[in-house]
């Protein structure tokens, strides 16, 4: 089965001499360096001296919403509901959940993985929601006539 990095793997900075080269035992750059006031890991790199958490690269990075309500929200959306119940339901602003599932289109496979594993997503649900995702928040032109 194949790994993904993540962050705290590598250092994301990309004008950094050791930007995308994967930590080994070996050769370790980057050191924890603390976390931030909501429990996140925080990472520095030894060689360029800039720090990032481990949300960073991630539909996470920067969400004042919790991991799992964000993606409890996906799922149900992948299952058929419409973003104005999931609205009322949660009580995220459709605008809100439609960004998170543009976000979630950008990190497909990583959001597939966890959907269907943890939420048992099927694939056909999948496959609906990022046609809806793909067809969505477009502005839509009147039509002339």
């Amino acid at each position: 089965m194949e790994k993904f990095a993540r962050p705290g793997d590598f250092c994301p900075n990309e004008a950094c001499a050791d930007y995308g080269k994967l930590q080994t035992d070996q050769q370790r750059n980057l050191q924890k360096y603390g976390k931030t006031r909501k429990g996140v890991q925080r990472y520095r790199c030894k060689t360029c001296g800039k720090t990032f958490t481990e949300t960073f690269g991630t539909i996470f990075y920067g969400k004042r919403t919790p991991e799992h309500e964000i993606l409890e929200t996906l799922a149900l959306l992948a299952e058929g509901n419409r973003i104005s119940a999931l609205s009322r339901v949660t009580g995220h602003k459709e605008d809100t959940i439609l960004q998170w599932s543009r976000e979630a289109a950008q990190h497909a496979e990583q959001i597939e993985a966890v959907l269907m594993a943890e939420f048992k997503v099927k694939r056909g649900q999948l496959d609906a929601l990022w046609t809806y995702v793909r067809n969505k928040g477009g502005k839509k032109l009147p039509r002339n006539g």
